[in-house]
């Protein structure tokens, strides 16, 4: 009797109000969002938003019985019911038909090919099956809640009991998400990551040039560098090229990387890069970058080579890897890695900067890109930058768990949208999007130049954790370049939607999303580092010699 009482629990009868708004939920969440979705993806995403529909349905319809609020009867029920099925129903229909029209519309916005693979019904039944998944998860923690509360029933007072019940059943639901199954997928990613980084980085040859890392006579031991770093060291623009780009004698860039291997912590291995940029004489250039990486180690091209190019090579750029992961997935479970590897390595580099002869010593700034630019943007002391101040720094793609990039669009000049704010006077601080938007005749720069590249459609950017409830002003007025005009805000739906853009941002073609093209970054370092003798023309020759970078 008890096992058929639990089985008839499991599957007992759903609810009205449930089934309406998880139709409801799943028909909105086919809408647009900032970026276009295979259909697996949308599957889940859908099938999450179909659950969570069918669950406020269900809370809704428990509040409305417990507080005893009139019910509709008889005839008026039923017509009721008839008229939200036919609404409901016709919303199904209209948002599956229109689905891939929608998802083609935001693939032309990122310069993507329409896609003819339009798998509906295929997208339903993941939804489906997940949703159900969830929900019979839901049940079992339920029935479970149930059993503890009739066992204490019979031992304390029955209000104690649901309050101790669900006390318990809630502390079960946290363990097994945040400390099982989260902290072991994490942990098994980054071993796997790991792994992949060990052996793929033996493959490729210590440099022969005694001043770069991982050299016979570095202090950075080759092995310990990883693949991103390794690559980092030998891929970038040598002398040869950079000459033949200015048809003039240059230097070879200087470049050094500290890998997450190479010493135990954050402010030892800042030490080792400090160490390492003493020895092979990168105070003694002209332009000195301290780079935060993303969360893999990686610095775009797009981004070093260029800067190097920008000052014929009299340059050093210094770097320090803290995470194995992607940057979205390290952006969301452990972004402190990257603001304390950022704060050792500024702390190092600026302090030893600092003491040098102000007339001798290189001009510093500061990059990141993703989180890089959350690490990179935090590191800064406010001290250090009153007394010894850099010259500038390039943020690119800054997160929305940054401090410092919300304050200043929040206190933005009136009329200037969220994604392209205008800083005051443009002196210290300017934003750009794909168009370059850092020169204004009214604009003088101060003494120390920081730019912020961010575009529109980039949800590591744009993202927020209050979206579940409030409208964005990214959302209002002017909109941005690659933003759908159908997109809509939808309480909690559009949470979800913007949060499973996230994986998808750095998959888009150069020069939308998170993935940042090369002219942007040139109008960056040409505003921050103000580079000798520039103009528009070796700006297109440099493009064109990224052109088949990926």
């Amino acid at each position: 009797m008890i096992r058929v009482n639990r089985l008839t629990a499991l599957v007992a009868p759903l609810s009205y109000t449930g089934i309406v708004l998880a139709v409801v939920f799943f028909s909105i969440s086919l809408s647009p969002s900032l970026l276009p979705r295979p259909y697996a993806l949308q599957g889940i995403l859908s099938g999450i938003v179909l659950a969570l529909g069918y669950g406020l349905g269900v809370i809704i319809k428990w509040l409305w019985d417990y507080l005893r609020l009139p019910l509709l009867r008889n005839k008026v029920l039923i017509i009721f019911k008839i008229i939200i099925s036919i609404l409901s129903a016709i919303l199904f229909f209209y948002s599956v038909y229109y689905s891939s029209q929608w998802q083609n519309d935001v693939r032309e916005l990122m310069r993507l090919e329409a896609s003819e693979l339009h798998l509906p019904l295929l997208m339903m039944l993941i939804a489906i099956g997940l949703a159900a998944l969830i929900f019979s998860l839901a049940k079992i923690m339920s029935l479970i809640f149930i059993k503890i509360k009739l066992r204490l029933k019979g031992i304390i007072p029955h209000r104690i009991a649901k309050v101790i019940s669900f006390l318990l059943v809630a502390t079960l639901v946290f363990f097994l998400t945040n400390n099982m199954m989260i902290g072991k997928i994490v942990s098994a990613l980054d071993n796997t990551y790991l792994i992949i980084d060990e052996n793929i980085a033996s493959e490729l040859s210590p440099p022969e040039w005694k001043d770069a890392s991982g050299s016979s006579r570095s202090h950075i031991p080759w092995q310990s560098i990883g693949k991103t770093g390794q690559e980092f060291i030998i891929n970038g623009p040598d002398k040869k090229s950079i000459e033949s780009f200015w048809g003039k004698p240059s230097l070879p860039p200087l470049r050094v990387y500290v890998g997450l291997r190479s010493k135990e912590t954050a402010e030892e291995r800042a030490e080792l890069a400090l160490q390492e940029l003493i020895r092979t004489k990168a105070f003694e250039r002209s332009k000195l970058v301290i780079a935060t990486p993303t969360g893999t180690g990686w610095l775009d091209p797009h981004a070093v080579d260029t800067f190097e190019y920008l000052h014929q090579g009299d340059t050093a750029i210094v770097a320090m890897q803290y995470s194995y992961l992607p940057s979205w997935l390290t952006l969301l479970v452990d972004p402190s890695s990257a603001k304390d590897s950022a704060y050792q390595l500024y702390n190092k580099v600026h302090g030893y900067w600092s003491q040098l002869d102000k007339e001798t010593r290189p001009d510093l700034y500061l990059f990141g890109l993703s989180l890089g630019a959350y690490g990179a943007e935090t590191s800064i002391n406010l001290m250090t930058i009153i007394k010894n101040p850099i010259q500038g720094a390039l943020f690119v793609g800054a997160p929305f768990t940054s401090t410092i990039a919300p304050i200043l669009t929040k206190y933005r000049n009136e009329g200037s949208p969220q994604w392209l704010p205008i800083i005051q006077d443009g002196s210290m601080v300017r934003f750009s999007a794909q168009e370059n938007s850092l020169i204004n005749k009214r604009w003088i720069w101060g003494p120390v130049r920081v730019v912020y590249i961010q575009y529109a459609s980039d949800p590591i950017v744009f993202f927020s954790t209050d979206l579940y409830r409030k409208e964005p002003d990214w959302m209002t007025g002017l909109r941005g370049y690659d933003v759908s005009k159908d997109l809509q805000w939808f309480p909690l739906i559009t949470f979800f939607q913007v949060l499973f853009d996230i994986p998808m941002a750095d998959k888009m073609p150069r020069g939308s999303s998170h993935n940042y093209s090369t002219s942007s970054y040139i109008d960056g370092w040409v505003e921050v580092s103000d580079p000798n003798v520039w103009t528009a023309a070796k700006a297109e020759r440099l493009e064109r010699i990224f052109d088949h970078v990926q």
